[in-house]
């Protein structure tokens, strides 16, 4: 009992550490738009987002991966997770690349390993429909377009450290193509969630997301022939070279607590978010379930200026809803969820997410 004290006051200790490193050369809010990789910054997933991703100490299950990759651990056997968001709708089809700046797609599978282990693997691809080609010489249009690809992968493991601790870590691989101009990077997230109560109902947590080298990108698209000296005959290919872009790191510290009454659960969660290239967040959520098979939720996402359009930054206005309907499948525990989020936003018309889960 006194190892796993002193566990959590070194785990405490370290996350204000974080937090002030982060404070420090974080930068500040005018530095928003100088970072890479945004979509990193994108929750694909359709539970977590009904509730604003409050529910940072208290994330279950494969959604982790993106929250808090701690909540993996708590993976019982299978895992799998599909989900699509409309991202920024501002025409009438949903889940729409034409009427929607995004269609994102993204998969997930999860297998426990071993007695405490679990294995986690995502894939987050955005969609932006076809874009036509302009040219110097033809500012107007080419007849022909080009499809950008958005892509992110990840490889995650998270374990059972004790009844109260658990930890996990994440690699991700990141990609952004276009027809001639490409950008890949890599970046880490860790996490950690302490469990304690007589019921196990109140959870804290703490996750570091989006740490990596530096990306920048390459490709024909950023080469043009040159004249060399004063003679026409002499040209060369002249390759420009793009600036590095930092990825958009950020922390995140959260607690959650758990209220149960017979087949009744309302939890309500709140976490704090420092940001490395926006404003710094602060996002309440709450869930009320029953039985586990009904589940209805709320989030708010405040950040300064954000009720103001004059000093808001972000086209989401903060507050976001969803539900949850879950299926037994016969009698071996197996499930199917169906899980929807909506995200306000202006000047578009929301964003929806819409996924199924299966758990073996």
């Amino acid at each position: 009992m006194k190892q796993m004290s002193n566990l959590i006051k070194k785990t405490v200790g370290i996350a204000f550490i974080f937090l002030f490193v982060n404070t420090i050369f974080a930068g500040n809010p005018q530095r928003s738009g100088q970072a890479g990789a945004s979509e990193l910054l994108i929750n694909p997933w359709a539970r977590t987002t009904g509730w604003a991703g409050a529910n940072v100490a208290g994330v279950r299950g494969l959604e982790g991966i993106y929250s808090n990759v701690a909540g993996l651990a708590f993976t019982e056997k299978t895992e799998l997770v599909f989900s699509q968001t409309s991202w920024l709708q501002y025409g009438d089809k949903m889940f729409s690349a034409n009427d929607a700046v995004s269609t994102i797609s993204s998969f997930g599978l999860s297998q426990k390993v071993g007695e405490s282990g679990v294995l986690g693997f995502s894939v987050m691809s955005m969609d932006f429909g076809e874009i036509e080609i302009t040219t110097v010489e033809s500012p107007d249009g080419t007849n022909s377009t080009y499809t950008p690809s958005f892509m992110n992968m990840s490889l995650s493991y998270a374990k059972i450290f004790s009844n109260s601790i658990y930890g996990g870590v994440t690699v991700k691989v990141i990609s952004e193509q276009i027809s001639n101009v490409s950008a890949n990077g890599v970046a880490v997230d860790a996490g950690i969630q302490y469990v304690t109560g007589k019921k196990d109902n109140l959870k804290f947590g703490i996750s570091l997301k989006n740490v990596g080298p530096r990306m920048s990108f390459s490709g024909d698209g950023l080469s043009f022939r040159g004249i060399v000296g004063d003679d026409d005959d002499y040209k060369m290919t002249v390759e420009q070279r793009s600036s590095e872009l930092e990825l958009p790191a950020l922390l995140n510290i959260g607690i959650s607590y758990d209220l149960t009454h017979a087949q009744h659960r309302l939890t309500g969660a709140g976490t704090f978010t420092s940001n490395s290239f926006q404003k710094d967040q602060y996002r309440l959520g709450g869930e009320y379930a029953y039985n586990e098979l009904f589940m209805v939720r709320m989030g708010y996402t405040y950040e300064e200026g954000i009720r103001t359009p004059s000093t808001r930054t972000t086209a989401l206005r903060g507050p976001s809803a969803g539900f949850t309907i879950e299926l037994p499948i016969g009698d071996s525990g197996s499930t199917f969820g169906l899980d929807y989020s909506y995200r306000h936003t202006d000047p578009f018309q929301g964003s929806h997410s819409i996924g199924a889960r299966i758990n073996l």
